[in-house]
This record gives structure tokens, C-alpha cells and sequence, in this order.
């Protein structure tokens, strides 16, 4: 055991300790390198994430959170009220949509949040009871007594008893017990395998494993320490009174401690494998660095403005006073205390916007002297610049095209209103000030552009569609609907009106015909050209959740597909008051609703990711999603869709087409059409199963016209989920409480109004998967709701 002494301004000694899994306002998740903060001011502290030299993205639910804590391959969130927390899977290094999973809403307000490696702790707010969620087994569920500075490392959680001595529970907790035997403490910090603390005699002291000498606490003359922060084998601490971070371990010379932000002052640090990161003084924003006593190279983190404190309820729980200016952070008579021994932070203190851009760190506040200054902080200063200048032309580029340009993409829709009885409705997201039309979809104004002639000549080089699809005459489909008679008519498409037919053979299929109209010539062309795509498409797509391709006819003026008969119709109907007794009472399960919803998801994601080039929709929504006689869901529909852009990440630059009440704003207003317009569709047919309202709807008493986005959106993002549910279905609880709720928080990231804020159609399958995987551990009874399975999270 090294020690360290120190010297003390109190008489009693309180500093701050972030390591795996201690409260704070930042948390890291090791496995992935992920860093989270809640951010300071706006009316919800909320919570955003980042990567090092990535951009920072938004967590869900968008509510207000009181700390956070970072274990191996998750964080956690208690909320404001301290009477719950979120956790999210944050393992995965390259995605940015996190599942949150609510483990615990109780009457009981909870303090200390603290995680390991598969274990979630905290302190009972009244009772200073430390209460457990665990995974391997080995961990109580409650211990009574009057513990104080929760902290939890791999396989173990130790927390300071009113004796000041330490105790461990887990199956690593014997050894760091007995590490400290009978020092009184004051408090202790966790990092993987190893525990520093300060003894209440005023001395700093590490035990446990030293692989890479991280417990070799400098032997320099003594000083102050305000916080604490431990990764996998490095230790790190606040040296005060200037704040500055001093760091031993990592391996290589071990004996050896490091500056590594040397004239960089901080408010707190936090440490997660070999990752440290620091909230600087100067503007609360995060600066990072990997653990190495060789060369250390700082980064700023594009996060914005953090929170630089847990807020409390009142002064009298600040034993040193209070954070100058935190009233401002913090709601109603909230506080932050400010550390017994910390630095000052530079007044005048305001409420910063969530929203606002992280400021780049300057030399003279931020960074070591010039000298010091590494190649990379140099690169990232230079990209740094190049990117503001992008940006700055990026957004005089969408200012003309968004208000320059308006106009035209009005003129291109040319929407229209017409009767009462309307069924969908563009969002308000989208314009305020556009009408609507009472058709089916907004047809483009060159359906014979070069650009299709183009996609159809590609398709055609590569295969003919005669090959893959039978030749019909038109006298065999009269015949199959008693000439086309309307007690066979059964809907209507994009070109045309569909017929339920029997062929000679004995097989029931669906009939699509074009009327054919030549009076009316762009609504002719308009049909040839859906008509075409179709046959293109269709002749080439295999999929189980693709709605199968029979044949077609051509004919004179005559343009007919065949399809496979889907005998249960369209998921629209079933969610909007049609159909009988049976077909509602199969649809009013949750179950059978996210069942349907990850069969269409996987049949999106094939258009995406498994066609050869990839294909864009263009018209998802739910009367577009068909269920056969055995409720297994199919895309249908392919009259709009394109193939999509050979280079990945990019846009076909097309004219709008879609329908209303799904159509992705970005692309309404961009004319910018990527994959991720269809996810947006699926975002609002999500919405559609979850709250039972059609994707534009009136609220009954009212004339507004509401959209499903506008209605549910701000509801899950307050979680605030059960009061826009299906009140036709019994309230979810439990497990499937939880599906239901990875469902809404997927949809609304679907509906982001910008394409690159969406999860790509294989990331909606996962958490669809998950989602239906955790109604069958519910059915089997496998958990209580009250617990935590980290497979499950692990799957989420």
C-alpha cells in the first residue's frame, strides 16, 4: 500500500469520486469509449452522448435526470424525482441509437447511483438502506444500515459504514475489504480492480490489483484533492487549489505520474477503461484523454454544456456551500454544492443553451503551454476550422434552398384541399402552411422523367423481368374477377384499383388494374409510369416479407399485375375500426402488433440492404403493409420506389412523391431522397400501431387536424408513453412494458426531422427483435418487472 499525505484546509475532508460506476454529471461507458452528460441549462436537464472526434447525438426519453453513472457496457440516469432510472446499452461503439430500459419506478427516492461491471446499487434516499440490481447472483438484494460513498468496480460494490470502515459485497468483495481492514475512511472510489479513498486521517490510499501501478500514489509533497477518478489500471486526481489533474498508472513506467491537461482547470473528472475526462472550469465542456504516462493527446468532446454538478434540494445539504451560480442549473430551490476544496469557477455564471455548440477550448484556458502542445490537438484545431467553414456554407446552402426555392417545391406537390373525410395529413413538422389533397399520394409531374427511363434500362441490362414473371392475357384475369365485377374489387393502389380473382388453376391472387383514361394524360402517364416500376421491380424481389409477384398483362391500353392473394388485408384496417370481430380481436395484442411491425421491418431492410443495387420505397405506411392467412406481414406497393444511390450515404435528387402524413420532411423540403425517407414512414406506421390514431387525424369535438408525430412524439419523450397508448389494448406491464416502451423510443428516433438523426432499417429490426424477445421471457415468466437482466440489455 503507497500513501500519500495530505495537506487539509477542514477538519473534515469531502471529495468527490467518479470511477466505474460512481454518480456524476458525466458518465463513460469502457467497453465502447462512450461519454455521457446531462446537459446545463434549457427546462429539462437531459441527456446527450459522444464519441472522441465524433458528433454528440440525443438519449431517450427526453426527460430531466439528476446524475448518471457508467458501468462496462451500459449507463444509467436517475431522474430529477430520484424515484427511477433509465439504463441504456451502450456497448456497441458505432451506434447512436441507445435502448433505454426503465428498471426501476417506485414510491422509494433513490440517491447514489452506482454501477460495475453487471451490477446496479443505490442508497434508499431515507433510510440510507443500499438496495441492488444485479446479474451474476452473488449480490444481496438489500442491506440495511447507514452507509455513505457508493462505489462499485468489477464483480463487487463497497459503500463506508457509520464505523468508517469499508465493506464489499460480490464475489470480489472479500479481498478490497480486507485490502482496508480497519482504516476509517471518508471516502472511496472503485475503478475496475483496484479502490482509492481518503482515510479520515487525511491520507490518500489505493488498494487492490497494481498490474500497471496504478496504485503507486505519487510520492510528492502533499496537496489537496477535490475528486477521484479511476479507469481499468490508471488513477487519477483533482490537485488543488488549481485544479489541475495529476495522474499515475496505465503500465509503461509505472512508477512514473503525469500532468496530462497540465494548465487545464477542472471542476470534476470521471474514468472509464483507459479513458479520463475532465469538466473544465472555464465553459463546462469535456475534455478527454487515454491513460499514458508516455505522451498524452487531449480532446475536446462535442458535447455541449454540462451540468457541473448533481443538483440538490436545498443549501442545507451542501456542507461547504454552495456551487456560485447553480440556482440557475438546478429547479425550483435545487442547488449544487460546491466540493470542500475546489476551484473557483469564473464569474459570472449563466444558464447556458443545451443546444449550443460546445466552444473549442483555448490555449490560455484550456491546453498546456504551446510547447506542449501535441501534433493531433494541432489536426483537430485545423479540421475543427475547416468543419465550422462547411458548416457555415451548409447552412446558407439549405437557406436557399428551403426559402429561395420554396416556391418551386410548393408548385411541385401542388397540394390542394378538397372534402372532410381525410385520413392522413402531412405533419406540421413539415409546413405550416401547405393543404392537403384527398387522394391517396402525391403523384410527381414527370413520370416518364430520363431519370426512370434510366433505372428501368439498368434493371433491364442486367435481367428481363419475362424471365421471372408469367405473361397473362387479358381475357384469362377478366374471367378470374367475373369482368373485373365490383363485388371483387377488394382496394386501390398506386395506379390502379385491385381485384381478388381465382385463375384457372385454382389460385386466388389479387388483380391490380390500371382504368385506362387517355382523356386524362399526365394522370395516364402517371399510371404507366407506376405500372412500369412495378414490373421492374417485382421481377426481381424475393422475400418472405415482400408481397410475392405472380405475373402481369400488357396488352393494348391494358396494364395489370398479379400478385399473391393476402387474404387478411391491409394492417390499416385493422388498426382503424374495419373489419370483424375476429380480425379486431387478433390485432388487439400488443404482442401480434410488434410481430407485424418486425415482419414489414425486415422486409424494408431487404429493399436497403440486401438488393442488388439497393431499392427506396418511397410509400411506406400501413395500408401499404398487407397480412396473409397467416398474419404474416408483407410489403406491397413498389408504384414510387427508385433504386437507391450508388454511393453509400448519399441522395437521389428527385421530385416529392409519397404520401401525406408519411412523407419525410427533409426530403419534402429538400427534394433529397435517401433510404432513410422510408424509415421515416415506418417511424409513423410505429406510431400508428402503438397509439391506434391514423397517421393525420381529428381529435373528436375538435376541426384541427392533428398528426400521429405531433400527438405521441412529445408524450415518449416526457415518458409520458401510457397516455397516448391504444386504449383498446390492456395497459402493458412488466417485461412487455418494457418492449412496448423500446418500440415508442425507436419510433421516435425514426421520426427525427433530419434523415442522419434516424436508425438505419437494420438497427429498427434489432430493437423490434429485442422488443418481441421480451414479451416471450414475459409469457414464460422467466423475470420479474422489478429486476434487471443484462441479456436482456444486452440485447436491447
Amino acid at each position: 500500500m503507497k500513501i500519500l499525505g495530505l495537506a487539509l484546509v477542514t477538519a473534515f475532508l469531502i471529495a468527490r469520486t467518479n470511477g466505474l460506476g460512481s454518480a456524476a454529471t458525466v458518465a463513460i461507458i469502457s467497453s465502447s469509449g462512450t461519454v455521457c452528460g446531462i446537459l446545463a441549462g434549457g427546462e429539462r436537464r437531459s441527456i446527450q452522448c459522444t464519441r472522441v472526434q465524433q458528433p454528440a447525438f440525443s438519449v431517450l426519453p427526453d426527460s430531466s435526470f439528476n446524475s448518471l453513472s457508467g458501468g462496462r457496457n451500459f449507463f444509467c440516469g436517475l431522474s430529477s424525482g430520484r424515484r427511477g432510472f433509465f439504463c441504456w446499452n451502450a456497448g456497441d461503439p458505432s451506434s447512436t441509437i441507445l435502448s433505454a430500459k426503465r428498471v426501476y419506478n417506485g414510491s422509494v427516492a433513490l440517491a447514489e447511483l452506482s454501477l460495475g461491471d453487471d451490477q446496479i446499487c443505490a442508497f434508499e434516499e431515507n433510510t440510507n438502506r443500499i438496495r441492488f440490481w444485479r446479474g451474476d447472483g452473488t449480490f444481496p438484494s438489500t442491506i440495511a444500515g447507514d452507509f455513505r460513498s457508493l462505489t462499485s468496480g468489477r464483480g463487487f460494490s463497497c459503500a463506508i459504514g457509520s464505523d468508517d470502515l469499508v465493506q464489499c459485497w460480490g464475489g470480489r468483495a472479500a479481498v478490497i475489504q480486507t485490502a482496508f481492514r480497519n482504516t476509517p475512511m471518508t471516502s472511496i472510489v472503485a475503478g475496475d480492480s483496484h479502490v482509492c479513498g481518503i482515510t479520515d486521517s487525511g491520507f490518500l490510499v489505493c488498494e487492490g490489483s497494481n498490474n500497471a501501478g496504478q496504485l503507486n500514489v505519487p510520492s510528492a509533497e502533499p496537496f489537496q484533492i477535490s475528486d477521484i477518478a479511476l479507469g481499468t489500471n490508471h488513477s487519477c486526481a483533482l490537485k488543488q487549489p488549481n485544479g489541475t489533474v495529476l495522474c499515475w498508472g496505465g503500465g509503461g513506467d509505472a512508477g512514473r505520474s503525469y500532468f496530462p491537461a497540465n494548465g487545464t482547470t477542472f471542476i470534476s473528472i470521471v474514468a472509464g477503461g483507459d479513458l479520463t475526462c475532465g469538466l473544465t472550469v472555464s465553459n463546462f465542456t469535456v475534455l478527454c484523454w487515454k491513460a499514458s504516462n508516455n505522451k498524452t493527446f487531449i480532446t475536446a468532446l462535442s458535447l455541449p454544456k454540462i451540468l457541473p454538478g448533481i443538483c440538490v434540494p436545498d443549501e442545507s445539504s451542501c456542507k461547504c456551500g454552495v456551487f456560485p451560480g447553480s440556482e440557475s442549473f438546478c429547479p425550483a430551490s435545487g442547488v449544487i454544492c460546491k466540493s470542500c476544496i475546489s476551484p473557483s469557477p469564473s464569474p459570472p455564471l449563466s444558464s447556458p443553451s443545451p443546444s449550443s455548440p460546445s466552444p473549442s477550448p483555448t490555449t490560455a484556458q484550456t491546453l498546456p503551454p504551446a510547447s506542449k502542445t501535441s501534433k493531433s490537438w494541432i489536426a483537430f484545431a485545423v479540421v475543427g476550422s475547416v468543419g465550422t467553414l462547411a458548416g457555415t456554407i451548409s447552412i446558407l446552402y439549405c437557406i436557399w434552398t428551403c426559402v429561395c426555392r420554396r416556391r418551386k417545391v410548393h408548385n411541385s406537390i401542388q397540394l390542394t384541399i378538397a372534402g372532410g373525410g381525410i385520413d392522413n395529413f402531412t405533419p406540421a413538422a413539415v409546413s405550416s402552411s401547405i393543404t392537403i389533397p384527398n387522394k391517396d399520394f402525391i403523384p410527381t409531374s414527370v413520370s416518364k422523367s430520363g431519370l426512370f427511363r434510366s433505372q428501368v434500362s439498368r434493371m433491364m441490362e442486367r435481367q428481363s423481368f419475362k424471365e421471372h414473371a408469367k405473361e397473362f392475357l387479358f381475357f384469362e384475369l377478366a374471367t378470374a374477377t367475373e369482368n373485373f365485377s365490383l363485388e371483387f374489387k377488394i382496394g386501390a393502389g398506386s395506379f390502379g384499383t385491385v381485384y381478388r380473382g381465382i385463375l384457372d388453376d385454382g389460385r386466388e391472387v389479387a388483380i391490380k388494374r390500371r382504368e385506362p383514361n387517355p382523356r386524362v394524360n399526365n394522370k395516364f402517364l402517371e399510371e404507366e409510369s407506376a405500372f412500369q416500376s412495378e414490373l421492374a421491380f417485382l421481377s426481381r424481389l424475393h422475400h418472405k416479407h415482400l408481397v410475392g409477384f405472380v405475373g402481369y398483362c400488357d396488352e393494348g391500353e391494358e396494364r395489370l399485375l398479379v400478385y399473391e392473394y393476402m387474404k387478411n388485408g391491409a394492417l390499416y384496417k385493422h388498426l382503424h375500426s374495419y373489419g370483424g370481430a375476429a380480425e379486431a380481436v387478433k390485432m388487439n395484442s400488443w404482442k401480434m402488433r410488434i410481430k407485424v411491425l418486425l415482419d414489414a421491418s425486415r422486409g424494408i431492410d431487404y429493399l436497403h440492404n440486401y438488393a442488388v443495387p439497393p431499392i427506396i420505397h418511397r410509400d411506406i405506411k400501413s395500408s401499404n403493409i398487407l397480412l396473409d392467412s397467416d398474419w404474416v406481414a408483407k410489403v406491397s406497393d413498389f408504384g414510387l420506389s427508385l433504386m437507391g444511390p450508388s454511393a453509400e450515404g448519399g441522395h437521389l435528387a428527385v421530385q416529392v412523391a409519397g404520401t401525406v402524413g408519411y412523407l419525410d420532411p427533409e426530403y419534402y423540403a429538400l427534394q433529397h431522397l435517401t433510404t432513410k425517407s422510408d424509415v421515416y414512414g415506418f417511424g409513423v406506421v410505429m406510431l400508428e400501431v402503438l397509439t391506434g390514431r391514423r397517421a393525420i387525424f381529428r381529435e373528436e369535438g375538435e376541426s384541427d387536424l392533428v398528426s400521429v408525430v405531433d400527438y405521441a412524439v412529445p408524450a415518449i419523450a416526457a415518458g409520458q408513453l401510457d397516455s397516448v397508448l391504444d386504449p383498446r389494448l390492456a395497459p402493458p406491464a412488466g417485461q412487455e412494458g418494457e418492449a412496448i416502451e423500446l418500440v415508442a423510443y425507436t419510433a421516435m428516433h425514426c421520426v427525427n426531422l433530419e434523415g442522419k438523426g434516424r436508425p438505419a432499417m437494420a438497427d429498427v429490426v434489432m430493437n423490434l427483435e429485442s422488443a418481441l424477445s421480451l414479451f416471450e421471457l414475459s409469457q414464460r415468466g422467466s423475470q420479474s418487472s422489478d429486476s434487471l437482466s443484462f441479456a436482456s440489455m444486452d440485447q436491447l
